[in-house]
């Protein structure tokens, strides 16, 4: 945050607008025979190809007036297959609006020698993202002439500009395993900026830089293994090998003289923002007037904040292009009550502010975010510490909210500000808190179906899902911004994932965009073929939720620890009634799973003999406030438990019909 000011200072000199820089021609290194010749990958022995170098050149200068972060990269690579071939013979560069990509080229080696050029009038730059606002660009093109045996080989400059190399994370692992990666770094040097550059690596030992010429500094790291995703593992910076580069106070500081001083910096910038005025208390005074208790009172604060204003960075708002105009004249949180419409850091702030107005302790607690990385007070960068929720005293405890997180109920954050610390700014003894993690109970997901079958083995009739807490918050983000017609072919699509020919139709949501009540989906069902016959015999899988789903962790073996974004809790009833002339044959329930408190797992069968329904009800719980990640060692028995889970989804009833019901044959 001082090296934010300190650039602030700076920033008045410079005349910040984009130019295009003239590309310097440049030569491709000499490749080597023997790495032509290779036949099987160095690193990885089941490897598709393998970069034999990544290059990149990273130079933050101010030049004409002109403050920009220039990256080279400059990547050659063996091709060993078929699949090679199809997976690295066409690149996407992608990038975002702020970022100027030019100066590719490429070529590609074949095996007997020849180079073929890539052509200038083959690289094509292509919108590939393009919502809220929001544009991701890639600059695309296929290498010619690509064949197993071959090297190919490209380069590419992107100008970022008004920016320097500050809290940028360099990539060191890749998705194919690497020979060696170079960073070449320049960093800014003026002496109204005195702040050195520095980095930090994650994931892999550090290497020493060597200082070069011109200014740069390198390090390279070698015989980098592919990184390898791996179902339900930590964030990609917890397991992944990377580095981060970021411009720092050169005083040298404990953790405990850090962190009080970014929290003090905190509510000083912050202060004036959070005091009291005569509009704000009497809307927080007309919002609490019924209101008892701090949690009821921070409860009403956050369902006006939500009411009144409109929230222009969640699309679910639906805010107009006039609307988000308005809302960037907004300087105080009285300007964006006034106007009703802020973004989601105007809104948190007003509601600190009308905490604070209301008689409350309201204060900014910068936070961490678990699906990025684990915070680790350690280290001295607030990198890892960038976002924010607004912390109330209760009595001896500090209650957290999001008013901003339109689906974040009161009480809970979103999962990924769960369970993580909290810096609560203070104008002398700034202090960390941990946040509260929620119970499985919180976020449940309730299921219920009202099925027939036929004898034919066709399945059809009611279902009704709910999804509540982090379960519901995540369905709501993925259904909220999409039409009515979306939505539909989204839900189809969800049910054809399990069952290829499941026919879903009269399908209806309910309370997507509620940010109290659990998000319904209504549907009707029918599944042909959803039992199997064998003569007099219908088999089905009465667990009607789980039909066609794969096991959770089906590999061996782990690298990564296992890890889940929150605990939940499952709740379904299925019931299906049989065809006329059928009847269970031995029916018996799958055996119970008891890990408690971590994980349970039960179902109970009954069948209604007057009605000949089948009436299966199963419940699964996983997870607790204080257990959501498990080691690798641990990994055998996270599988076990659901491995058995699984197959106690997949047992199988046995039906026997009387002659009368069995069909005749076709």
């Amino acid at each position: 945050m001082i090296y934010t000011r300190a650039l602030n200072r700076l920033w008045p000199a410079l005349v910040l607008t984009t130019v295009a820089f003239p590309a310097a021609a440049e030569d491709w290194r000499p490749v080597d025979p023997a790495q032509l010749a290779l036949k099987e990958p160095a690193i990885e022995k089941d490897a598709d190809a393998e970069a034999l170098f990544w290059d990149v050149r990273v130079d933050d200068d101010l030049t004409l007036n002109y403050l920009r972060a220039v990256r080279k990269h400059y990547v050659r690579v063996k091709i060993f297959t078929a699949r090679g071939k199809e997976a690295h013979g066409k690149v996407d560069i992608v990038f975002n609006r702020n970022v100027q990509v030019d100066s590719v080229a490429g070529r590609t080696i074949r095996p007997d020698g020849q180079v073929v050029e890539l052509q200038k009038e083959d690289v094509h730059e292509r919108t590939i993202v393009k919502r809220g606002g929001v544009r991701v660009s890639a600059m695309s093109f296929a290498l010619p002439a690509v064949e197993p045996g071959a090297i190919v080989e490209y380069r590419w400059k992107e100008m970022y500009m008004d920016q320097l190399t500050s809290s940028v994370v360099l990539p060191l692992q890749r998705e194919i395993p690497v020979w060696s990666v170079t960073y070449h770094l320049k960093p800014l040097v003026l002496a109204e900026f005195p702040f050195p550059m520095r980095s930090q690596t994650f994931n892999v030992a550090s290497q020493l830089w060597r200082k070069e010429e011109n200014g740069f500094y390198s390090a390279t790291y070698e015989k980098l293994p592919a990184f390898k995703e791996e179902p339900h593992m930590p964030p990609e910076n917890e397991v992944r090998a990377w580095m981060l580069v970021y411009y720092s106070d050169p005083k040298e500081m404990t953790p405990e003289t850090y962190w009080k001083e970014q929290g003090r910096e905190i509510f000083k910038g912050f202060k004036d923002s959070l005091k009291p005025n005569s509009v704000l208390t009497a809307a927080a005074q007309e919002a609490v007037k019924d209101a008892a208790t701090t949690e009821e009172k921070a409860a009403r604060l956050v369902q006006l904040c939500r009411t009144r204003v409109k929230n222009t960075s969640d699309d679910a708002a639906h805010v107009s292009d006039e609307e988000t105009k308005r809302s960037e004249k907004n300087r105080t949180p009285k300007d964006t009550l006034e106007r009703g419409v802020g973004d989601g850091g105007q809104i948190d702030i007003l509601f600190a502010a009308l905490a604070n107005a209301a008689g409350l302790d309201a204060r900014i607690a910068f936070i961490s975010d678990r699906s990025r990385c684990f915070f680790d007070v350690n280290f001295l960068q607030n990198y890892f510490l960038r976002g924010y929720v607004v912390a109330v005293r209760d009595g001896d405890i500090w209650r957290m909210y999001e008013p901003s997180s339109r689906y974040a109920a009161p009480g809970m954050l979103r999962w990924q500000n769960e369970g993580v610390p909290a810096l609560v700014s203070d104008p002398k003894e700034p202090f960390f808190v941990t946040t509260p993690v929620s119970p499985a109970e919180k976020s449940v997901s309730r299921r219920r179906a009202t099925l027939k079958l036929a004898a034919d083995g066709t399945l059809e009739g009611d279902v009704r899902l709910q999804y509540s807490g982090h379960a519901g918050s995540l369905r709501k983000e993925l259904h909220d911004g999409r039409t009515k017609e979306a939505r539909e072919e989204a839900v189809k699509g969800m049910a054809k994932d399990r069952l290829d020919n499941a026919e879903v139709t009269q399908i209806e949501l309910e309370d997507v965009t509620d940010p109290e009540t659990p998000i319904v989906l209504r549907y009707h069902i029918r599944v042909p073929g959803y039992a199997s016959r064998t003569g007099k015999r219908l088999f089905v899988q009465p667990a009607f939720f789980q039909k066609g789903m794969e096991p959770r962790f089906p590999a061996q073996e782990r690298r990564h620890a296992v890890y889940f974004d929150y605990s939940w809790a499952e709740d379904d009833e299925v019931r299906i009634e049989l065809p006329a002339g059928y009847a269970l044959d031995h029916p018996e329930s799958p055996a119970a799973i008891d890990v408690a408190p971590i994980a349970t797992y039960a179902v109970t069968m009954q069948v209604e003999n007057a009605a000949n329904i089948l009436v299966y009800r199963r419940k699964l719980q996983f997870g607790t406030p204080k257990v959501l990640i498990f080691e690798p060692k641990r990994y055998t028995a996270v599988k076990t438990f659901f491995d058995g889970v699984h197959k106690g989804d997949s047992h199988t009833m046995a039906l026997v019909a009387t002659a009368a019901a069995v069909p005749a044959a076709k």
